[in-house]
């Protein structure tokens, strides 16, 4: 292949036909329905799908059929798929997942953008939902058209593009019920849904944490009383809590302590980790934008590594019962409820290590304080399995080629729950999960971007990757 060519082609692609489907895509507010309880009345997931089904039938392929599969009460799902290459008939098919529901606004974007605003500045398209992952389904496309434009073998694809990722993939498993026979029994799985280290390189993830998180709420009084008068009688409903998270976690080192909770790190993930960790260097955590004096939690930058895609991790998102600064009167509060979300090793069931997290909460409550915690999701996270030689082999020459420098495999810290659902439904398959997530990029927080000189050169190597997947090479 000459990749000049290949660059000039599918850059070009990317700029007169994706990226202004992008720009219109990121206007519609398509907030998944965790996050938008009308979405069905309110149309936005409608005019995602539509808008890239439209896209897709403009731009359709050689042997493509498009249907927006729809159960009833659920998000829909659009399928594409597309005829294997002549020659080509006998290979195994390929999945390539991506979905188009968004996460909420979120606060502290910069002056002149916005979620629903799209703006392109110094090669990044600003605005939610582009990099994760709108971009999907069009990168996929477009590495397919690259295929058949170049004569280039591919197997049978299937596109499953869902509207429920960012809820959990709730809808999901029944549409997988559902279309399982035009699925079939693929050979290779395309996640375009995670992130990359840096934007120098290829990277492959290899595993990804789960996720269990709830509302722990605990109660001490019926109504608030003077603090003067009841502090030391009556234990604060915050200080219970401090002792319930020592518990789970250690404060000093905010290592998980239960055994329960934690799991082994294979070798291999250890000895990817430090590799990651040499390429990265300090970027590994100087791509969070800390405060003035704040450290690390680690010094040794593999342990940082593992810390975020291997270890399970506590933090604290949410808070309820505590008044705001300028409201906050001498009151001994009754109640305090806070929202615990807790990152799991990628080998770890998310179902009993929610029983046990809230076994561990709730056990001899201090003080006799009423104390409950009320899980919401537990989706278990997902570690790939041994990689093929020829998807080794196809990886590494992909990413010198159109990056010029090697592949890189790393964890994920994030939960995608599609993962753990596939991996079980098709153990044989050879898995490339990878994506455009990398720093500063900034995924369900303000001024989240696609870095397009990154996807456009991802769209090369997937397409390099579909094509050694029926050649071997």
């Amino acid at each position: 292949m000459n990749t000049p060519t290949a660059a000039a082609a599918i850059g070009g692609f990317w700029d007169d036909a994706i990226v202004p489907a992008l720009v219109e895509y990121i206007r519609i507010p398509a907030k998944s329905p965790h996050f938008d309880v009308g979405w069905q009345s309110h149309g936005y997931i409608e005019q995602a799908v539509q808008l890239a089904a439209g896209w897709c039938r403009k731009h359709a392929l050689a042997g493509m059929t498009l249907e927006v599969a729809r159960i009833e009460g659920r998000t829909p799902v659009l399928l594409v798929e597309v005829a294997a290459a002549p020659g080509a008939e006998g290979a195994e098919p390929v999945l390539v997942y991506g979905h188009l529901d968004k996460q909420p606004e979120m606060n502290g974007w910069r002056e002149g953008l916005g979620p629903w605003k799209p703006v392109i500045e110094d090669g990044k398209l600003y605005g939610r939902g582009g990099a994760d992952d709108g971009y999907a389904v069009f990168c996929a496309l477009a590495a397919l058209r690259h295929l058949q434009a170049e004569g280039r073998p591919h197997a049978r694809c299937v596109m499953l593009i869902e509207c429920c990722e960012e809820s959990g993939s709730y809808d999901l498993p029944a549409y997988l019920d559902a279309l399982a026979p035009r699925i079939g029994r693929p050979g290779l799985v395309v996640g375009l849904d995670s992130g990359c280290g840096n934007y120098a390189q290829l990277w492959a993830t290899t595993s990804l944490r789960g996720l269990v998180n709830g509302v722990l709420t605990v109660e001490v009084l019926g109504e608030g009383v003077h603090s003067g008068d009841a502090s030391g009688v009556v234990a604060s409903s915050f200080r219970v809590l401090r002792g319930l998270l020592e518990r789970i976690e250690a404060a000093d080192t905010g290592l998980v302590r239960d055994a329960a909770l934690n799991a082994a790190i294979p070798p291999e993930r250890v000895e990817q980790a430090r590799r990651a960790a040499q390429v990265l260097g300090e970027t590994i955590h100087r791509k969070f934008p800390f405060v003035p004096g704040m450290r690390p939690m680690h010094a040794d930058l593999a342990e940082l590594v593992l810390n975020r895609t291997w270890r399970p991790m506590l933090a604290v998102t949410g808070a309820d019962g505590l008044p705001a600064p300028g409201s906050a009167g001498n009151v001994l509060r009754p109640k305090t409820a806070l929202v615990l979300s807790l990152r799991l090793p990628p080998t770890l069931e998310a179902g009993p290590a929610a029983r046990r997290l809230k076994e561990l909460l709730e056990a001899d409550p201090p003080y006799g304080a009423r104390v409950r915690f009320a899980p919401a999701q537990a989706a278990s996270g997902w570690n790939a399995p041994r990689t093929a030689p020829w998807l080794d082999r196809a990886l590494e020459a992909a990413s010198r080629r159109h990056y010029g420098a090697p592949v890189v495999w790393m964890g994920e810290g994030g939960t995608i729950p599609f993962m753990a659902m596939l991996g079980a439904k098709f153990p044989a398959a050879q898995f490339l999960i990878t994506g455009v997530l990398g720093p500063h990029s900034n995924a369900h927080g303000p001024n989240e971007f696609l870095h397009l000189d990154y996807a456009k050169r991802l769209t090369a190597c997937v397409a390099d990757v579909l094509a050694a997947q029926v050649t071997g090479e």
